[in-house]
């Protein structure tokens, strides 16, 4: 019976109380129609009252143990799979029960109503109410199908996001011990070269960025003017092992600063030109930041080293893959030979595809 509104909705698909008084009320004057051709029409009004009363009889008999053995059958066969074979159990049902209910119902009334009622005669109108049953019962079916659909689109989208954050969680973690890698290797040329001072500012300037990744916690997407803060930290931490043999150019308008970017893509950028090219005096390595067309435009001319760095090939990667899973916008490399030239699109809370949207910590 479900008295219960949760167990109702669960296993019906709606709260049916309204749909029960209604549907039983058009069963019943439509069974008394067929049966009766309207009493209400040919007869005195009690008499039609009690031709009507035998039929709401027959009509809350048939649609409760109908219902029953529909829920029953729900929760035997309660996947998509199992549909086919559900409905076809649950059609038999609908027959057998109108049937047996009208046979039962009219040898109840005979022996009440003595002679007077011929119940078996009007068997042949069993077909019809046998159709109409169905039909009432299918419309349970379409809400109740349509609200597992739902449901199965909802679990579908929530285990993608789940896959997503995963997905950018690990990219994440990722790149936060590749930077760890590259700054340690850093770390270890000044001991070498300079004196223990360098070495203790470099590490306070490592801590303040440390301090930063901290802070951003586990966002997925930052504002630009932070990433900017983060970036141009670690580009002073590289100038105190290349001094002005490493210049930076910064040209992003003010009005860019709110704009969303991808944490530690510009870093990770800076970081790959500092790696891949040769920055002396003799061939200083101008890195230029600026914003173009929607684009953070992070630039260098190539000047590749006789001796190339193991690459881990993490940075390029790891920023691609990122901004392929949060938006539809994508990052553009080119390499003419000459310049090396990443654009990281800008991005709006709105550009998140929806897949990811509230994903984001």
């Amino acid at each position: 019976m479900l008295i219960n509104k949760k167990n109702r909705i669960k296993y019906l698909g709606f709260d049916d109380s309204w749909f029960i008084v209604i549907g039983i009320l058009i069963l019943s004057f439509t069974t008394d129609y067929l049966f009766n051709n309207n009493s209400f029409a040919r007869y005195p009004f009690l008499i039609a009252l009690l031709n009507w009363s035998v039929s709401l009889f027959f009509s809350i008999c048939d649609w409760f143990i109908i219902r029953a053995i529909m829920i029953r059958l729900r929760k035997r066969y309660p996947t998509f799979k199992d549909d086919a074979k559900r409905i076809v159990l649950f059609f038999l049902t609908i027959v057998i029960t109108v049937v047996l209910v009208d046979l039962a119902g009219g040898a109840l009334l005979a022996y009440i109503f003595g002679d007077d009622y011929n119940h078996v005669q009007k068997t042949k109108i069993l077909v019809p109410i046998i159709l109409i049953s169905t039909m009432t019962m299918a419309i349970y079916e379409a809400v109740y199908y349509y609200s597992r659909l739902k449901k199965s689109i909802r679990e579908e989208e929530q285990a993608k996001q789940m896959i997503v954050q995963t997905q950018l969680d690990t990219l994440r973690n990722q790149a936060q011990p590749h930077f760890l890698f590259n700054t340690l290797n850093t770390l270890r040329d000044i001991i070498d070269q300079n004196s223990k001072e360098d070495a203790k500012v470099f590490v306070d300037k490592l801590s303040d960025v440390y301090r930063f990744i901290l802070e951003s916690g586990n966002a997925n997407l930052i504002a630009l003017r932070d990433e900017l803060r983060f970036a141009k930290a670690y580009a002073h931490i590289q100038s105190e092992r290349f001094g002005d043999n490493l210049k930076m150019e910064w040209n992003i308008p003010e009005t860019s600063l709110d704009s969303m970017i991808v944490p530690m893509s510009l870093q990770l950028l800076l970081e790959n030109a500092i790696k891949h090219n040769v920055i002396s005096k003799a061939k200083p390595l101008v890195i230029t930041v600026s914003v173009k067309n929607n684009s953070l435009v992070v630039a260098n001319k190539i000047q590749p080293k006789s001796t190339q760095i193991p690459s881990t090939q993490v940075g390029l990667k790891n920023i691609e893959k990122r901004y392929t899973l949060i938006s539809s916008k994508s990052v553009d490399i080119r390499n003419d030979g000459n310049r090396f030239v990443v654009s990281l699109p800008l991005l709006k809370l709105s550009d998140q595809k929806n897949n990811y949207a509230g994903t984001d910590h």
